[in-house]
């Protein structure tokens, strides 16, 4: 398994209209081979900017399952006109993991 770790810059002001259009496209990513979980936590300390984290039974399962998919052209479509800067993102492999 691996995690997506992606911050995303929203445009101040358009925090309302991203978390909508976001209830949208969290059903795609969500229908993608390999996707087992999602999360998406908004700043507190800087409200328009937001950590989506996404655990993927394997790196290619983002980078080529879903980013090479025609879904993702409907999640770009979606939620990319909200990002400024663009986001970084980066992979991550679980080396521990506690639930409660």
């Amino acid at each position: 398994m691996i995690t997506e770790h992606a911050m995303l810059p929203v445009i101040p002001g358009q925090e309302a209209e991203f978390e909508a259009a976001f209830d949208q496209a969290r059903a795609i990513i969500a229908s993608m081979p390999g996707f087992q979980s999602l999360t998406l936590a908004r700043s507190q300390e800087t409200p328009s900017h937001y950590l989506l984290l996404v655990e993927w039974d394997s790196l290619e399962d983002h980078t080529v399952g879903f980013r090479g998919s025609t879904q993702y052209q409907q999640w770009r479509a979606l939620l990319h006109r909200f990002y400024d800067p663009f986001p970084t993102v980066e992979h991550y492999d679980t080396i521990h993991r506690m639930t409660s």
